[in-house]
């Protein structure tokens, strides 16, 4: 799976986000970003994004690829330029900074 895949009839959408979750297994911390990460993106990108879950248990040649350190780690490939989030996401204002992430006009805050 390509992480900057386009997403509507060949062009990348504007204002729409593709997240990609490097996890190691369903450790406790494994979980709580993925959970996390799905309710900071219902808030502040609804509609606007796409996530791919790695676990690096069942891919481990992922890792060297995209240059993970350590996990839980998001990065955000579009759009551009890529970002990285190390930790479970547990801070949402932290992640929505580290990713500058701008939430809907008129929407959630």
């Amino acid at each position: 799976m390509n992480p900057e895949r386009v997403v509507a009839d060949g062009i990348a959408i504007p204002g729409h986000y593709n997240l990609r979750l490097y996890v190691a297994g369903q450790t406790p911390k494994s979980l709580s970003a993925i959970a996390n990460l799905k309710a900071i993106c219902e808030e502040h990108l609804a509609g606007r994004y796409t996530v791919d879950v790695i676990d690096l248990l069942e891919s481990p040649q992922l890792a060297a690829g995209d240059q993970i350190l350590a996990v839980p780690t998001l990065v955000r490939y579009l759009p551009p330029p890529i970002k990285r989030v190390i930790g479970n996401l547990s801070d949402t204002d932290k992640v929505l900074v580290g990713l500058d992430i701008v939430p809907v006009a008129g929407g959630p805050s």
